[in-house]
């Protein structure tokens, strides 16, 4: 039996944040699950997050960006941990997909001009969000500050599953939340979940 090959995003750009705790826990979890696994941390890739032109211009991509795309296509289970700042990603992780999730690798538009193709239709995924506010507030203050990720970028790509992981208060969170947190993201990466 084929071993599930999971690549895991660290969105947030500090390296020694939370964000990173969790994703080496989850990374932990998968690989003595005996899963595949690769990672990288949008904080140590080298590229321009701006798209300059828009898609009127080909921006060459730089080789992480041909890297994260080759971990896209390599995966069966695409695994992002991030931030939640402003209601959003941060502005690294979206120049990250401004950049690499180009027509032809995720989509593309047909000739005639109705609808799109989803170029990677038969993988899944997970997103665990963070925020210093409780998820439920931010729900209602704010809506649902995962669609961009969510909808307008895995699911426009035809992932599916998504799951959704929301983890909130984390400035007045106690050592034994933030242990039982990284606990439950173990377990998770053990089932590639």
């Amino acid at each position: 039996m084929r071993k599930r090959k999971i690549f895991i995003l660290l969105g947030h750009p500090d390296a020694d944040s939370f964000n990173s705790t969790l994703a080496t826990e989850y990374e932990r979890g998968a690989a003595e699950a005996g899963l595949e696994v690769r990672r990288q941390n949008v904080g140590e890739m080298k590229f321009d997050p701006i798209l300059h032109k828009g898609y009127k211009v080909v921006q060459e991509l730089e080789p992480d960006l041909l890297a994260f795309q080759e971990n896209v296509k390599w995966c069966d289970h695409f695994v992002v941990f991030y931030p939640t700042w402003f209601s959003t990603m941060p502005a690294l992780l979206k120049g990250l997909f401004d950049r690499a999730w180009t027509p032809g690798f995720a989509y593309r538009f047909p000739h005639h001009g109705y609808g799109w193709n989803r170029l990677l239709k038969g993988r899944s995924a997970s997103m665990f969000v963070t925020s210093d506010t409780m998820p439920v507030i931010l729900r209602i203050v704010f809506g649902d500050t995962t669609n961009e990720m969510r909808k307008g970028i895995l699911w426009f790509a035809g992932f599916s599953p998504i799951r959704l992981y929301k983890y909130g208060y984390l400035k007045h969170m106690g050592a034994w939340r933030r242990d039982w947190i990284k606990s439950r993201i173990y377990k998770k990466g053990r089932k590639a979940r």
